[in-house]
């Protein structure tokens, strides 16, 4: 119709909304693992040995997974039981 172009959206399951299959596919799994990412930040805590701190506010466990657990030594994610 556009000549090879998707420009046609369609509304999938669980609100996604895309031009094609392999974009909601995508979207799904990315959407999904966002949200158990931030069920999971509620109830862990981040051990900073190079700082000497203890973070336990949500988001700054959030900004901690993303930013420092993989680039930094000595940063660990601890359960708060």
């Amino acid at each position: 119709m556009w000549g090879g172009q998707h420009k046609v959206w369609i509304h999938y399951r669980h609100d996604i909304i895309a031009s094609d299959v392999n974009t909601a596919i995508f979207l799904s799994g990315f959407l999904r693992h966002v949200s158990i990412h931030k069920l999971y930040a509620k109830h862990i805590e981040i051990a900073d040995l190079q700082r000497y701190k203890l973070i336990k506010d949500p988001r700054k466990v959030n900004v901690a997974l993303r930013e420092r657990i993989n680039v930094t030594p000595f940063v660990f994610a601890c359960n708060k039981n």
